[in-house]
């Protein structure tokens, strides 16, 4: 009789208890333990009043019902385990898995507005409207993310992006380097922050941000070789020669920057070893026929013009309307320009669009420097060029 009063009064104090947690976290998910609790209490009282012996599963049952449960989550609490959020944004992690997520949207939105602090709400929120396309309200969520951890690298990198796509790109320049500043090895931030800085011609800028990228990761194929192209364009090609023989050994098929190694060789008038570039470069769709043109030329500057003319024909044959462009802009050519097809309609081949715009301006920078080197430098072949062109003059007198 004593322990049932006992238990009766401690079961009624653990209820008042979670009454009070629920009055005072505006929470009605408590009503459910309330209810269990109260159920339990019942129980006992019943048995007590009629003097019932109970089942041993029963009183057990009755002592999880009104002390084990609510004293569970008092010290889960405690250890600010809320259970109730919990089993809620468990709720949220099975509709978002069934692709429901205006479902797992009204209960992440009403955990929020009670806890407003919880990083793991404001990221879940975060995602689902990344998901939906919706930039801005993704954005707001992430950036609650970042004020509740400082630390959430991650956030600062995704609210990056989203103002790049706002063409907020200042402010996304100014984000990336606080990033950086909290995390200097983030290498994708890295490289955002570097072709930021590219589209604005800020090239010496760029090369420092790679620069110190490559402290942390030296051995990263995208850092050598996009800062090889950013010493392209700064004309450092010494530093860039440097930074694409490394792109190449680590990663073998790096055929881009095979080709600028091999324009940077024709620069140096290293013939033999540009001819050995371009040959590598074969195999890749979108430079082939580039590399058949440039192979023509060095073969005209060695004086094997029967090679020459093959090469200039199978460049024709991949892409005639560019690579009749760039013949007609070259003065090498006209030592072999009556061995040349040069089809009626001519056509443009559709690239892969696998290169970036930062890839292209940099192909382009390097074969104009080159073309400018080359002909300065080959006075014997622009000699030749030049008789041509008199007993060409003199036919036409004829």
């Amino acid at each position: 009789m004593i322990e049932q009063l006992i238990f009766i009064i401690l079961s009624i104090i653990l209820f008042a208890i979670i009454f009070f947690k629920m009055i005072k976290n505006n929470d009605t998910s408590y009503v459910m333990v309330l209810a269990i609790e109260a159920l339990g209490i019942a129980i006992d009282f019943v048995a007590l009043v009629l003097n019932l012996k109970l089942q041993i599963w029963v009183t057990f049952l009755i002592i999880f019902m009104s002390i084990l449960l609510p004293i569970i989550i008092i010290l889960l609490e405690k250890k600010n385990i809320n259970i109730f959020l919990r089993l809620k944004s468990l709720r949220a992690d099975i509709y978002i898995a069934f692709g429901n997520y205006k479902s797992a949207k009204n209960i992440l939105i009403s955990i929020e507005e009670k806890y407003p602090q919880n990083y793991d709400i404001h990221k879940k929120l975060a995602k689902i409207y990344e998901k939906e396309g919706g930039i801005r309200k993704s954005m707001d969520e992430y950036v609650q993310c970042i004020d509740i951890n400082k630390q959430d690298y991650d956030s600062y990198y995704k609210v990056a992006n989203f103002l790049i796509d706002l063409d907020r790109k200042q402010e996304s320049i100014e984000m990336l380097n606080k990033l950086l500043a909290k995390k200097p090895d983030y290498i994708n931030a890295s490289m955002v922050l570097a072709d930021l800085l590219i589209e604005k011609d800020e090239y010496k800028e760029a090369a420092m941000v790679y620069m110190e990228a490559l402290k942390y990761n030296p051995v990263n194929y995208e850092l050598n070789y996009n800062l090889g192209i950013v010493y392209t364009m700064l004309n450092d090609f010494k530093n860039a020669k440097n930074c694409y023989e490394k792109a190449t050994e680590l990663n073998y098929l790096a055929y881009n920057a095979k080709y600028y190694l091999a324009e940077i060789a024709l620069l140096y008038k290293d013939l033999d070893k540009a001819e050995l570039y371009f040959e590598q470069v074969l195999s890749d769709e979108d430079l082939s026929a580039d590399c058949y043109f440039e192979l023509s030329k060095i073969n005209i500057m060695k004086g094997k013009k029967d090679i020459a003319i093959k090469y200039i024909n199978i460049a024709i044959d991949i892409n005639s309307k560019k690579i009749v462009s760039k013949i007609e802009k070259e003065p090498l050519f006209m030592t072999i320009r009556s061995k040349i097809s040069i089809p009626f309609n001519l056509e443009e081949k559709e690239l892969s669009g696998k290169y970036s715009e930062k890839e292209i301006k940099a192909k382009e920078h390097l074969e104009n420097t080159t073309d400018i080197t080359t002909n300065m430098g080959y006075g014997h072949i622009q000699g030749e060029f030049g008789k041509t062109k008199e007993k060409e003059n003199e036919r036409q007198k004829e």
